[in-house]
């Protein structure tokens, strides 16, 4: 059994989505981040950073957290959507990687400007400009494959919160018809569909500026620092 702790974010989407394609049993525990529930000490005893998603394997005995961990670890634990063969895994990892270290945290700077007043256009601009550079480079990747690491894998469902994300961020794929091709494909899968769906009600923030209403937003603790984890 795998007890998974998130919240409605692009990264604890990974998790629900990546439990739901590969039908491990699980069962979630939501967190309210504007409330502080990653702070709390019991939280923290999972995750020393106070970030989500975390899960605990109840069949090993081993809690971890970061989602790029977790999905591998999901992976491995089912024998599903990381190859076996050395160059196809490293492919898959590369991209992983690439979300994780560049599309996550720029996307997730980008929705801070896109919201602060009031706007710093340096800064807004800084990162919007590179989110779209990152689309172009997930574009340059799709013209000859369906999913980003060749099949699907976690790399795709790593990527696509995020992108869902941006879409309702302002940002259009109009001008990235591969990636929006990809995201139909993504979209279409109805594993993809049951993970956004389980949180997809989003958690309602004391604080008017996290934008309770739109389950994509990165709520803001009551101090107005970013919260939690995306």
């Amino acid at each position: 059994m795998i007890e998974l702790y998130a919240a409605s974010t692009p990264n604890g989407r990974k998790a629900t989505i990546m439990l739901e394609e590969t039908g491990l049993p699980y069962r979630l525990h939501t967190l309210d981040l504007s409330a502080g529930d990653q702070h709390t000490p019991a939280f923290r005893q999972l995750n020393p950073n106070g970030k989500i998603p975390v899960i605990v394997d109840t069949d090993t005995g081993q809690t971890i957290a970061e989602s790029g961990a977790i999905l591998i670890h999901l992976a491995e634990k089912a024998g599903a959507l990381l190859p076996a063969d050395p160059a196809s895994r490293m492919a898959v990892l590369q991209w992983l990687l690439f979300q994780v270290g560049s599309v996550g945290p720029m996307a997730g700077q980008y929705n801070h400007f896109r919201r602060h007043e009031p706007r710093d256009e340096y800064a807004f601009g800084r990162y919007r400009d590179e989110v779209l550079r990152l689309l172009g480079v997930m574009n340059d990747a799709l013209k000859d494959r369906d999913f980003m690491g060749g099949d699907y894998s976690i790399a795709d469902i790593a990527l696509v919160p995020w992108l869902r994300a941006l879409q309702r961020w302002d940002l259009s794929l109009t001008d990235y018809p591969n990636v929006s091709a990809w995201y139909q494909r993504l979209m279409a899968r109805p594993a993809v569909s049951r993970g956004f769906a389980m949180l997809d009600t989003p958690v309602r923030s004391k604080d008017a500026r996290a934008e309770p209403d739109t389950d994509e937003g990165i709520l803001l603790a009551h101090n107005g620092s970013t919260a939690g984890s995306v």
